[in-house]
C-alpha cells in the first residue's frame, strides 16, 4: 500500500515538474515569437500576438510618470521590461486623432458612444483613492490616443490616466488564442 502511495505522489510531482517546465519555456519563447500572454481582467486572458498593422485595436506601452510610479507603488502592474522595471499595460484603443472624448462620472464617451465599464471609480481593489482624469470634452490630439477597458470595470487606463502620447506605445497587438 505505501509503495502504491509513494508512487503516486512520484508520479505528481513528475507531471507538475512537467508542467512548470512547460509554462516557463512557454513564457521563454513567447517574447521571441512577439506573443503577449495576458493574466490581467482588463482583457480577456490568453496570447496576444504583436502585429504590423498601425490600425490594430490593442496596444502595449509602458505609463508614464506619476502614473507609473503609482501603478507600481500600488501593484497595479507586476515586474517586467519597462524602463521603470515593472510589466508594460496591455489596453485597447478607444480614441485616435479628431475623435471627440467625453468624461463623466457615467463613464467615457467617444463621439457620442458611452463605453461600458469605464465610469471612474473613488477607490481601487483595496480602498485606496483614486484620482480620475477631469471631466469634460477632450478632441484628441494628433500623436495620442485614449485606451479603456470596457471589458472589467476597474482596468487602470485613460479614465485615470487621461490621453497618451503613440511615443509610448511599444508594440501594437492582435487578439491569438483567448479564453
Amino acid at each position: 500500500m505505501t509503495v502504491g502511495l509513494s508512487d503516486r505522489l512520484r508520479k505528481i510531482r513528475h507531471t507538475l515538474l512537467v508542467a512548470i517546465g512547460v509554462a516557463i519555456a512557454v513564457f521563454q519563447l513567447s517574447g521571441v515569437f512577439g506573443l503577449r500572454i495576458n493574466t490581467s481582467p482588463s482583457l480577456p486572458m490568453g496570447l496576444y500576438i504583436i502585429t504590423a498593422d498601425a490600425g490594430a485595436n490593442l496596444v502595449e506601452f509602458c505609463p508614464v510618470e506619476p502614473f507609473a510610479t503609482l501603478s507600481i507603488v500600488r501593484g497595479y502592474r507586476d515586474p517586467g521590461a519597462c524602463r521603470d522595471g515593472a510589466a508594460p499595460l496591455l489596453k485597447p484603443v478607444i480614441a485616435r486623432s479628431g475623435d471627440f472624448v467625453d468624461v463623466s462620472a457615467r463613464g467615457i464617451s467617444v463621439n457620442g458612444a458611452l463605453l461600458p465599464n469605464t465610469a471612474p471609480l473613488a477607490t481601487d481593489t483595496k480602498g485606496r483613492h483614486l484620482e480620475a482624469w477631469p471631466t469634460g470634452r477632450y478632441v484628441v490630439d494628433a500623436g495620442t490616443i485614449w485606451v479603456a477597458s470596457s471589458y472589467h470595470p476597474r482596468s487602470f487606463d485613460s479614465r485615470y490616466f487621461g490621453p497618451l502620447s503613440t511615443a509610448a506605445i511599444r508594440h501594437r497587438l492582435k487578439a491569438f488564442l483567448t479564453l
